[in-house]
């Protein structure tokens, strides 16, 4: 993704309020323009790390990555696999492959009332609907996936608190 319209647009409505408050601060717009450069792109890549961020939530189990490609940052997308691999019935898919199945050599299935708000089970159902799978299905996929990241996440080391972003490499 081209970062450099936006900061040039940025740089526009600088000059464009510069130019009501006269020579002085034309001057002052004109020397702050440069420095500005890199911290306009790292609040940009923020937003766009903060997006992909939303969007994997809800894409869940799949996922959006914002990664640095030079200066510019690009978004990789994996999308969910499948669960079903063309089964007809989804129940019997997920009791064949489900994610959970195998742990501590159990392969029970345990049955849980989930209860939610309407708007949110709305948004579930055609989450389910656009996979192909039952809600049944796309709940354990979604609560897995979750748990795998959790879990993930607890044995890497942490180099700042939690919640902050974290960036490695260089910027102008």
């Amino acid at each position: 993704m081209e970062l450099d319209r936006f900061i040039e647009d940025i740089h526009a409505q600088l000059e464009a309020a510069a130019q009501a408050g006269g020579e002085e601060a034309r001057e002052l717009a004109d020397r702050l323009a440069a420095p500005l450069d890199s911290a306009i792109r790292l609040a940009l890549q923020d937003a766009l790390a903060a997006a992909a961020e939303e969007i994997t939530v809800e894409l869940a189990p799949g996922s959006v990555e914002l990664r640095l490609r030079g200066r510019e940052p690009i978004f990789v997308v994996t999308p969910p696999e499948p669960i079903n691999g063309g089964a007809d019935d989804d129940d019997e898919a997920l009791s064949n492959a489900s994610p959970l199945q195998g742990i501590d050599g159990d392969d029970a299935i345990a049955r849980t009332n989930v209860r939610m708000p309407e708007h949110l089970k709305v948004r579930v159902d055609r989450a389910a609907d656009r996979e192909g799978v039952s809600i049944n299905a796309w709940l354990v996929r979604a609560a897995a996936t979750r748990l795998e990241r959790a879990e993930g996440q607890r044995g890497r080391e942490r180099r700042a608190p939690t919640g902050a972003q974290h960036y490695q490499g260089w910027a102008r």
